[in-house]
């Protein structure tokens, strides 16, 4: 018996975009801790390490392979919840936002509707993340190691700093992560749709490992440019999680004393090692999505129009 296809924009298909969010975030973010740990130590204190290798050889003989991968607990459970939430409510937005201009005009101006319906998901997945995201910069850049595990860590801050000590950082992380998230799904609608589009036939003539092959491509392009919009707020986010303050200050007087401390340069700190990251790190991220949405007999992402070859 043959197996019955998910239908689209029914609740098992924006269930399955979830399930493939999970996977493409938790497990991108936690292969790529190593990176994210040098480059958040940088941020932090620019003397630290001369480079990544410098960084990674200095954590290596002090703390072993283990120490590589300080903070990956917090990093695959947070990124685990944000994919979800990032993928699954961008298919639903982009779908009621679609419906309520037309047909007709949703592709005309359908870059907008990209925009629209990231940036909506992006800020109900960064609720989700902060939380995480405050406890991983915590265990990965704190001079003495904060905690040892994440449940620990967790009930660190819990108990020192109650609630706001997991979502002071949720401004500073929405002027990131949406930003981001925004280049993210727009530019990789757009560049999808141009790469089959120079290539001169429309994306169902290819079969499945060739539209993989465009997602992956897509991904890597659309992530150097998430990379340089949303590095100045990155580095606010490490030193918002990493200093405490004053008494009576408020978030927004942190963030601006600290953007002045900083300065033009500072805020573009570790720039280089980002561009990497986000750049392999979007790029495996797109090409896991789609390969679920494949495996599961969905079309994949991007060019719309047409089932993928049999």
């Amino acid at each position: 018996m043959e197996k019955k296809r998910i239908e689209l924009y029914t609740p098992k298909y924006y269930y399955t975009c979830a399930i493939a969010g999970v996977l493409a975030c938790g497990l991108t973010h936690t292969f790529v801790t190593p990176l994210d740990l040098v480059k958040c130590r940088r941020q932090v204190d620019a003397k630290l390490y001369k480079g990544n290798f410098d960084g990674w050889s200095k954590i290596y003989r002090a703390e072993g392979f283990r120490g590589l991968y300080t903070g990956w607990g917090p990093t695959f459970i947070g990124y685990s919840f944000q994919g979800a939430a990032k993928y699954g409510f961008y298919e639903l937005f982009k779908k009621k936002y679609s419906d309520l201009v037309g047909e007709e005009t949703a592709h005309k101006y359908r870059t907008t509707v990209y925009l629209a319906a990231s940036a909506s998901a992006e800020v109900l997945a960064d609720i989700a993340l902060c939380p995480w995201e405050a406890l991983k910069v915590r265990m990965q850049t704190s001079t003495v190691p904060f905690a040892k595990t994440t449940f620990e860590g967790f009930n660190k801050i819990k108990s020192q700093e109650g609630l706001s000590g997991f979502y002071k950082g949720l401004t500073p992380l929405w002027g990131r992560q949406v930003p981001y998230t925004m280049m993210k799904f727009a530019s990789f609608e757009r560049t999808v749709e141009f790469i089959y589009a120079s290539l001169g036939k429309p994306k169902q003539d290819y079969n499945k490992l060739e539209q993989l092959g465009v997602s992956f491509l897509g991904g890597y392009i659309a992530g150097v440019f998430c990379a340089i919009v949303s590095h100045p707020a990155d580095t606010l986010v490490s030193k918002l999680n990493n200093v405490k303050k004053a008494e009576g200050e408020s978030t927004l007087a942190l963030s601006l004393r600290l953007t002045k401390e900083l300065g033009f340069t500072g805020m573009w700190r570790g720039l280089g090692t980002r561009v990497i990251m986000i750049g392999t790190l979007t790029a495996l991220q797109w090409l896991i999505y789609d390969y679920v949405k494949v495996a599961t007999g969905l079309p994949t992402t991007g060019s719309s129009g047409g089932q993928e070859k049999k």
